[in-house]
């Protein structure tokens, strides 16, 4: 019996009724042989990890714009954070960690540079709107090359959970719903911790009551949060939490968009970044030329090739690409 059996009998022994099996995927757009060590979650787990759309997380913007403190947030580490929230969780469940992992370490690897900012303008921009979201799954589809094939062939099950993150549809596993939840869990509690050493919000500023019921420091926050799921989600198809820890929860979130995300002095640098996207995807749509051959060998329209082009882009390179262009260079010849 090879390890991959071992494991899918594994599952069946000590998951939840509820968990998704690895054994009963949907199955992949294009049939592989299975792997004799990793389960179909595990593989998708690993290709994720091992893309180039997940290393430029390092450089995107979580909520502070190309931050130079080290100790700021990026989308990488926020990718990470949500990952292990939600890890936790489904051990505490025991619904398929694997498979809430793969979930978790794809959901953002369509954001843009600068953060929401970039996201804004190209969906502006782009004849047919631009999320997030949907760019993720786009990405692992058929951007990223793997193997010098285009797409990273996932299961259906890592898909719905990348694409359903966010948005009106709800995700069809029950990991699925759990990363969606942590993704919630994660930013608010850590764009809190940023804003806080950023100087932009005071303890004392953030509701009382929240902090009474949910806890007065980062660490206890997500302890409290992580807990009260795991205490009413138990044997359970579903993640919720309690009326009153979503209550709470709800109300932080509204705090940071109303003093943080729309913050003035937070968002000092959003016109000049939103500008550079503009300026760049201009630039591109009159001289598609100028652009890599990889991403001009996507079978796709002129309109849909820049934008996935710029939404690609780190927050540096985005920079350096607009001082490249636009900014005129000193005459260095004496």
């Amino acid at each position: 019996m090879q390890i991959r059996e071992k494991t899918e009998m594994l599952e069946k022994n000590i998951l939840s009724k509820y968990a998704t099996f690895s054994k009963n995927s949907l199955g992949r757009k294009k049939e592989e042989d299975k792997c004799s060590i990793r389960t179909e979650y595990q593989r998708d787990r690993d290709r994720i990890i091992h893309s180039k759309a997940f290393r430029r997380l390092k450089h995107k913007t979580q909520v502070f714009i190309a931050p130079e403190g080290d100790h700021f947030r990026t989308r990488l580490t926020h990718t990470l954070e949500v990952s292990q929230i939600a890890r936790t969780i489904a051990r505490a469940l025991r619904l398929n960690e694997d498979l809430t992992e793969a979930i978790a370490l794809g959901h953002d690897l369509g954001h843009t540079p600068f953060g929401h900012s970039g996201e804004t303008v190209l969906d502006e921009l782009h004849p047919n709107g631009f999320k997030h979201n949907e760019h993720s799954l786009r990405i692992v589809d058929y951007i990223e090359i793997r193997n010098g094939h285009k797409g990273l062939n996932l299961t259906y099950e890592v898909r719905d959970g990348i694409l359903n993150h966010t948005g009106k549809k709800k995700p069809c596993t029950i990991e699925g719903q759990l990363v969606r939840i942590c993704d919630r869990i994660a930013y608010i509690n850590h764009d809190i911790d940023d804003s806080l050493r950023a100087g932009i919000l005071k303890i004392e500023m953030l509701p009382k009551d929240c902090l009474d019921f949910v806890g007065y420091t980062h660490g206890n926050r997500i302890n409290n949060m992580i807990i009260d799921i795991i205490n009413n989600s138990q044997n359970s198809n579903m993640i919720c939490m309690s009326s009153e820890m979503q209550y709470f929860t709800d109300k932080l979130r509204r705090f940071m968009f109303d003093n943080v995300y729309f913050n003035k002095t937070a968002k000092k640098e959003e016109d000049k970044a939103k500008y550079i996207i503009r300026q760049l995807y201009s630039y591109y749509i009159y001289n598609i030329n100028k652009l890599p051959q990889e991403i001009k060998n996507i079978d796709a329209n002129k309109e849909d090739i820049v934008c996935y082009y710029v939404a690609g882009m780190t927050d540096r390179y985005a920079i350096n690409k607009f001082n490249n262009l636009f900014v005129p260079k000193p005459w260095d010849k004496y």
